[in-house]
């Protein structure tokens, strides 16, 4: 039985069937007896009977239907295929595939044109989901999300478009080809980068989605299509995974990521799709090889099985959590659907592995029970929550990410009602072209703007070539005027054009008959009166480095401009040894470490404020962590107690976190003796360890 009651229409049907009854005293006793129930059914606006197909249905239409209320493509004004702000291009194409997953679980056509008009809007002039609109800052695995989509299209054998419209297996195809001409092999011995074009920030960074997303993508084709090439890049895309440590061997957890300059230190957060998408990706290549490899393909989906445990937490270990930014309320708005995807490759696993289902669907049971519990919410009373393992309660957000999430996992307990995945040899409809999205290989030119330039004539190219040297020779003869310098010698006046040419050429200048090398500390040159000084700067470099770092610590072009990379990747820590912890974003406005020891090293007044180097102890790590922060200095008493009762200090956020030089300010209680406490105020997550660094 489900029940899908909004406390408002509830509230004033009882409220109008009360003003019917005499001014009695049963009158008032039947008026607060309604109210009292209508609370109760918006505190509970799903009952899920787990057990009953009909339920489950209906709760996931009621989820779909509040989920498809952000969207705007359908309406006037709005694009195809598109989310409002602040959504981005990406989650609209896990959007439609969700859409997807509805009408496969439920048979439900209400939502299916919608589903074919955003898929097909968006694919781009070349069929490959690069449309020129999003290009300019397209990631890999932005582009991966629409080819899984279209790839579930064509397994699930959803309608295919008309005739002279691309065809859902070769749009996935599309995507492959693209991305696997964009394997880098320079940096890190192989991967994906997270961006497309040079110039977007995270275009350093290799992040495991990307490679989840390609290696989701060549699985599931080489299933489908029977090609053996596809399974090939698979087994690279895992190699090189585990060769670079962010697919862990023995616990199967996926890391976040790591910078091209470093490759062997990785960002250890994990999310629930990196994990759900490999998942899928294995028992695809389980469902496809034969013999001892398939014994190989059996313990990875075994392994990344056991891997996913770390993301169920409650009282039984069994509803699904975002563990690296729930418990400390740091989810922002991509991680919010992050659950709608491990529940969704969970599902989908058991058609592929089927020893798994008794494994995985007890886990999709709980997991949906509790998200059904927070639906509460919203002007309707029955919008979503972000946290399932908090209790039936409404956590106070709404969004695309916390429909889509409960939906797939609701959706997710009828696994075992539905038909298995198509292929091309077994039911498969879909059309392919195994060389799709050949035009968009390798192309550096984002908005296709080198389509439509005529050729360059002779003419032209001789034109250009009189015009670069009139250039070359204009900034000489202008060097030489701002060089020259009257009480100067022609001797001096040669050497001091020298310098700058050679200084230009790579930093190094004659002392006598030899060359030296200029120091990696002298940075930057200045040309005054004829002459080349050299300006020392704060920086310092780092060991092993031609990388310099200003005094901020910040680099020159990175830092305060990377925000979108900040936003989902808060720091660095390299994993200590032993089994991999369980680490969670820093918060930036109340980042408390476990059992910290803050003690004053060095003081120095400023403004009537103190700023003191603290170091953290008992971290885990067995190292001392260095803590800069600014104290307010009321008393001016360097040598006060801090009595032992006072409660932990509280940080105020100066700038977003993760901002280049950017630091949260502490502000400690006045002081009474030497500045030295034990604290240990932080409500730790069990199992779980955090590293503030």
């Amino acid at each position: 039985m489900t029940s899908t009651t909004a406390r408002g229409p509830t509230c004033a049907r009882q409220i109008r069937f009360c003003r019917t009854v005499p001014r009695t005293r049963a009158r008032a006793w039947l008026t607060a007896g309604l109210l009292a129930t209508a609370q109760l059914n918006a505190a509970a606006a799903y009952t899920l009977d787990l057990s009953s197909t009909d339920s489950l249905k209906s709760v996931a239409s009621s989820m779909t239907e509040d989920m498809m209320s952000f969207y705007s493509g359908d309406k006037p004004g709005g694009t195809p295929g598109l989310l409002p702000q602040p959504y981005y291009w990406w989650e609209a194409g896990a959007l439609m595939g969700a859409l997807i997953d509805y009408w496969y679980y439920t048979g439900d056509t209400r939502w299916n044109a919608i589903t074919t008009e955003g898929l097909l809007f968006q694919t781009g002039p070349n069929n490959d989901y690069m449309p020129p609109n999003q290009t300019v800052t397209e990631g890999n695995d932005d582009q991966g999300f629409w080819g899984m989509a279209v790839m579930t299209a064509a397994e699930y054998n959803f309608d295919n478009p008309p005739p002279d419209k691309p065809q859902w297996l070769s749009l996935a195809q599309a995507v492959f080809n693209t991305q696997a001409a964009r394997w880098d092999a320079k940096d890190c011995g192989g991967g994906l980068r997270w961006q497309i074009f040079t110039w977007n920030n995270g275009y350093d960074y290799k992040n495991s989605i990307s490679q989840a997303c390609f290696f989701n993508l060549a699985a599931r084709l080489a299933l489908y299509t029977g090609n053996q090439s596809y399974a090939d890049w698979a087994d690279k895309t895992w190699d090189w995974m585990v060769a670079t440590n962010l697919l862990n061997p023995e616990y199967y957890y996926v890391y976040d990521g790591t910078h091209t300059n470093n490759c062997s230190e990785i960002t250890p957060y994990q999310w629930t799709y990196n994990a759900g998408a490999f998942l899928l990706g294995a028992a695809a290549l389980y469902n496809y090889t034969t013999g001892p490899v398939q014994t190989i393909w059996r313990d990875r989906v075994d392994g990344l099985l056991n891997g996913t445990t770390v993301f169920f937490t409650g009282p039984n270990k069994d509803i699904m959590t975002e563990v690296a930014c729930e418990p400390v309320d740091l989810c922002d708005l991509d991680q919010q659907s992050f659950k709608a995807y491990l529940s969704r490759w969970m599902a989908a696993t058991t058609k592929w592995a089927p020893w798994t289902y008794s494994r995985i669907k007890p886990l999709l049971q709980s997991s949906a029970k509790a998200a059904a519990g927070t639906c509460t919410g919203g002007a309707n009373g029955r919008m979503c929550g972000l946290k399932w393992d908090q209790g039936a309660k409404w956590d106070g957000s709404t969004g695309v990410g916390q429909q889509m999430a409960a939906m797939e996992v609701v959706l997710g307990n009828m696994i075992g009602e539905v038909s298995a995945p198509v292929t091309d040899r077994k039911g498969g409809t879909s059309k392919g072209d195994p060389g799709a999205g050949g035009q968009d290989m390798g192309r550096v030119d984002p908005l296709h703007l080198a389509d439509s330039w005529p050729p360059v004539s002779r003419s032209g190219k001789a034109g250009a070539w009189i015009l670069m040297l009139l250039t070359i020779v204009g900034l000489v003869g202008g060097c030489i005027f701002v060089l020259v310098d009257e009480g100067k010698s022609r001797k001096e006046h040669i050497e001091g054009i020298r310098d700058v040419v050679i200084m230009a050429g790579g930093g190094r200048r004659r002392k006598g008959n030899k060359l030296r090398k200029e120091s990696p500390d002298m940075l930057g040159a200045t040309v005054a009166a004829g002459s080349v000084e050299k300006e020392r700067s704060g920086g310092v470099s780092r060991s092993g480095s031609d990388r310099t770092l200003r005094g901020d610590g910040s680099e020159p072009g990175g830092g305060e401009d990377e925000v979108k990379r900040q936003s989902r990747v808060q720091s660095h820590a390299v994993l200590p040894a032993g089994e991999p912890p369980i680490i969670q974003v820093p918060h930036p406005r109340d980042r408390k470490p476990l059992r910290t020891t803050l003690l004053a090293k060095q003081h120095q007044r400023q403004n009537s404020k103190t700023r003191a180097s603290y170091w953290k102890e008992n971290d885990g790590s067995g190292e001392t962590v260095v803590v800069d922060a600014v104290v307010e200095d009321k008393n001016k008493n360097d040598g006060a107690e801090v009595n032992s009762t006072t409660p932990p200090p509280k940080k105020r956020r100066e700038s977003d976190p993760g901002s280049g030089g950017s630091k949260n300010k502490v502000m400690l209680p006045p002081r009474k003796g030497p500045l030295k406490k034990e604290v240990g105020w932080r409500d730790t997550v069990e199992g779980s360890q955090h590293l503030d660094v």
